[in-house]
């Protein structure tokens, strides 16, 4: 067994970043190694390490537009990269984990400046921009999928593919088999944000179009903003549908266990979950990405057949309602997309990251 190390962990913003890096730093721990995580205001969710991991929170921000937005962005990353280097100088760990986005940056660049390893991890099929810029003087790329885009030719050979780490009690939900609906569909949504609202403006109109028959056997699960909570109960009420509407799920292991139809954005995270559980899934993906990293995510799943991808602008109450019509008359369907749909699960991939990481060290 490797001699335990004391490794630093990257990672802020979306649980897109953060569920990966909570995976790997459980299984850093459990190999015996120190492991000290850098991340923004947003680390939250953290806190469900407990005091297994050591926790300190530094200055980042998005670059947004506006010259005085990015002048105070540009501001806060450097306050958060002088903040990073203290932390890496106090601790002198044999490397550093990146998990991109901008949280990450101060605490890769800092390392980087100091000489000391870096790994970046990449969730996405596109590199995002913060990898980017630091692919250069790391030391390795871990991507979660093979032929992410974005990475220059001459760094090509520093990618291995790990594949994107997930939380523990998403992993164990994978025993579960899926079963296909014999009388009741029960349809999973999530997506609270903004970006994510029109989930609750389509979903309530396609089901109220279905029979009157189809709409006895829907049991929906909706995650919406606060906002939209009384609209949306109230047109699942008019049509008759059992529901339960929430702005937040803290129980998604339970939620996915049980559903027989997935929709949602395709977050790396997400489609990652997804396909570890073995589930089918409707991805919409966002469309305000230029690179529609989103996109890209969803169809490696779809392109097994264990997903079906609709575009926003296509993503209409018409068009569902005749796609749910479909799965309900022919429920043999979403029992083909859920294998197909596990056989792209990656359960392995925080230990490969582990892996990955501990043979750094000791090359």
């Amino acid at each position: 067994m490797p001699e335990p190390k004391t490794i630093v962990l990257a990672a802020g913003g979306t649980g897109g970043h953060l569920f990966p890096a909570e995976a790997l730093a459980l299984e850093l721990v459990n190999r015996g190694h120190k492991v000290v995580i850098l991340t923004d205001k947003r680390g939250v969710a953290f806190k469900s390490l407990g005091t297994t991991v050591e926790i300190h929170t530094v200055k980042a921000a998005t670059l947004k537009p506006g010259i005085v937005a990015k002048a105070m962005a540009v501001a806060d990353m450097g306050i958060g990269i002088l903040q990073a280097f203290q932390l890496l100088k106090k601790y002198k760990p044999a490397i550093v984990v990146g998990f991109g986005g901008y949280p990450s940056f101060p605490g890769v660049f800092a390392a980087q400046m100091l000489k000391v390893p870096t790994i970046l991890h990449e969730q996405n099929a596109v590199l995002g921009k913060a990898n980017v810029w630091l692919a250069d003087k790391a030391v390795q790329i871990a991507t979660s999928l093979p032929g992410t885009q974005g990475i220059k030719p001459a760094n090509q050979n520093k990618v291995a593919v790990t594949g994107n780490p997930v939380r523990a009690s998403i992993i164990a939900v994978r025993e579960n088999p899926y079963e296909a609906p014999s009388g009741e569909l029960r349809l999973f949504i999530t997506g609270g944000s903004q970006a994510a609202k029109v989930f609750a403006e389509v979903i309530p109109d396609a089901v109220q179009k279905l029979p009157h028959e189809l709409q006895k056997r829907l049991f929906v699960v909706h995650q919406v903003r606060e906002d939209s909570m009384a609209e949306t109960e109230r047109k699942y009420r008019m049509a008759g549908i059992r529901s339960e509407i929430k702005s937040f799920f803290g129980d998604m292991p339970e939620r996915l266990k049980s559903c027989h139809l997935f929709i949602g954005r395709a977050g790396a995270s997400t489609v990652a979950e997804i396909a570890t559980v073995g589930r089918p899934a409707i991805f919409v993906p966002y469309p305000g990405h230029a690179d529609m990293q989103q996109k890209y995510n969803a169809e490696v799943i779809a392109g097994r057949g264990g997903a079906w991808v609709m575009l926003q602008d296509n993503f209409t109450a018409e068009s569902l309602a005749v796609r749910l019509q479909e799965f309900m008359n022919n429920p043999q369907t979403l029992e083909i997309a859920a294998a197909a749909a596990k056989s792209c699960g990656q359960p392995e991939a925080a230990r490969n990251l582990a892996d990955l990481v501990e043979n750094k060290i000791n090359s």
